[in-house]
């Protein structure tokens, strides 16, 4: 083995959403000696690049096609999406970003269901705000969480249906927030509105390459693609290092701090095979559950700005969630006819996103190819609940407008994006794994970062709070 032993101040482990918010955090306080190792499995591929290789071929251009390939799914009925990469997911994230209520971090003080987090809305609420302004976000004046700064961009225009909801349910419907652009400014165009997010055109989506690309320019920084690690070096309580392979040879680094800032199917995967044996570590597997709601009206839709321009919450929160899951409604501006003569645009489509409990029998685990093994049973009873009742509950929310007729679907595949729970907080290691920082409670230098730390699953996208989540670890090593 040709094994290279250098020292780092910080090894980070990928360079999407969690890693690079970690590591802007940090060369804003960090002293210039600093050394930062950055290691990312995949290739730093340009968004021009991107686009010509889907010109060329649709199929091999699929970067979350390409990530299927690096895990072993024992439940072949339920798919998980992301993609591998210089800026992870964001390459393939269809950038929407609301804030979490405050009652999501504190469902089982509120509701008697679920786990606290081990922090508040208002732990967070200061580093929201700073993952807003990075990512450019349009947004609302007005939200259904506290919001004391407005969206540094205006919000995204309505449909007509859309502006009849907000009507009906004044506090309750608003614009999207998202970091699509509604007006160009910087790298980044003004949404088309064509529904392609998953590789936006014009590059009007925030993504790690047009929004925080110069962080890896840093002479600080030394960024490695191609790099997959294989190992954590844990000896003791202390993480020592990494092991990786690039280019056919297994190196080894070290390092004070060692940050994994992969997906919740690899950060613990990476654990485990490092022999950690926290209890919780690679357990509750979990993403939303989603329904799709077609409404046939007697009005035309028309109008908006961008492919899924508002939010509705009227089924989020209140005392249901004692008893069931908490719904965000998003409404889909893609480009849908009728088929009737005369009635193309009469329709209007929404998509129904509900909350999750996670369930330790959902589990990742290493397999023996080398690759990730995903064991996924199915959501909680308390999300069914919510779904047994949908057709009751769209009735009534839809009931407002001119409906001819109404349908509930699958969602096309059977996925959120949003890979969640695998090495969740707690209080203490009989709690969880990582601490209200992301900090290992038993390795204090290893942070594990991203999505897999979420105690309990919102009903709202998951990226704004994964990257204010992380600017806020990075600050623990300051204080």
């Amino acid at each position: 083995m040709a094994e290279v032993d250098k020292q780092f101040s910080v090894i980070i482990v990928g360079s999407g959403f969690a890693s690079s918010f970690f590591l802007k955090r940090y060369l804003e306080r960090a002293e210039e000696s600093a050394r930062v190792l950055v290691l990312e499995r995949g290739q730093r591929v340009s968004h021009a690049e991107r686009l010509k290789k889907k010109q060329i071929d649709a199929d091999d251009a699929d970067p979350v096609l390409g990530a299927r390939k690096l895990f072993n799914n024992l439940n072949p009925r339920k798919d998980w999406a992301f993609t591998v990469g210089f800026g992870g997911s964001s390459n393939c994230w269809w950038a929407c970003t609301p804030r979490f209520l405050p009652s999501d971090f504190s469902l089982h003080t509120n509701y008697g269901v679920g786990q606290d987090w081990p922090l508040s809305y208002e732990d967070l609420a200061p580093y929201y705000e700073e993952v807003e302004s990075v990512f450019d976000v349009s947004g609302p004046p007005e939200t259904a969480f506290p919001k004391k700064v407005p969206y540094p961009q205006p919000p995204h225009l309505l449909t007509t249906v859309d502006r009849m909801l907000e009507g009906k349910y004044p506090g309750e419907y608003f614009a999207q927030a998202t970091a699509r652009s509604r007006i160009a400014r910087g790298k980044r165009s003004a949404c088309c509105a064509n529904g392609v997010c998953s590789l936006c055109p014009v590059d009007a989506k925030f993504t790690i390459e047009n929004g925080m690309g110069d962080l890896y320019a840093d002479p600080r920084v030394t960024l490695l693609c191609s790099a997959e690690v294989t190992a954590v070096d844990l000896q003791g309580n202390t993480a020592k290092g990494v092991f990786y392979s690039q280019e056919g040879e297994q190196n080894r680094a070290s390092s004070d701090v060692v940050v994994l800032g992969a997906n919740a199917l690899f950060n613990p995967t990476l654990l485990m095979q490092s022999g950690d044996d926290s209890p919780h570590l690679g357990r509750g597997l979990c993403e939303q559950v989603a329904r799709i709601v077609t409404v046939d009206l007697g009005v035309e839709n028309v109008g908006g700005s961008t492919v899924i321009n508002a939010s509705g919450y009227m089924l989020y929160d209140g005392e249901h969630r004692r008893e069931r899951a908490a719904c965000l409604i998003e409404s889909q501006n893609d480009m849908y006819l009728r088929l009737e003569s005369g009635k193309h645009r009469h329709v209007a489509k929404f998509k129904l996103i509900y909350e999750d409990l996670p369930q330790s029998e959902n589990r990742v685990f290493p397999s023996d190819d080398g690759r990730v093994s995903l064991a996924y049973e199915g959501h909680s009873d308390y999300t069914q609940r919510a779904l047994d009742r949908i057709e009751k509950d769209v009735k009534s929310i839809f009931g407002v407008l001119p409906v001819e007729d109404l349908r509930i679907d699958l969602p096309p595949e059977q996925t959120e994006s949003h890979i969640l729970g695998t090495h969740r907080m707690g209080r203490s290691p009989e709690e969880g794994v990582v601490d209200a920082y992301g900090c290992h409670h038993r390795y204090r230098n290893l942070f594990v970062l991203g999505g897999g730390s979420f105690p309990t699953i919102s009903p709202s996208n998951p990226t704004l709070t994964i990257s204010a989540l992380a600017l806020r670890s990075a600050e623990r090593l300051f204080v």
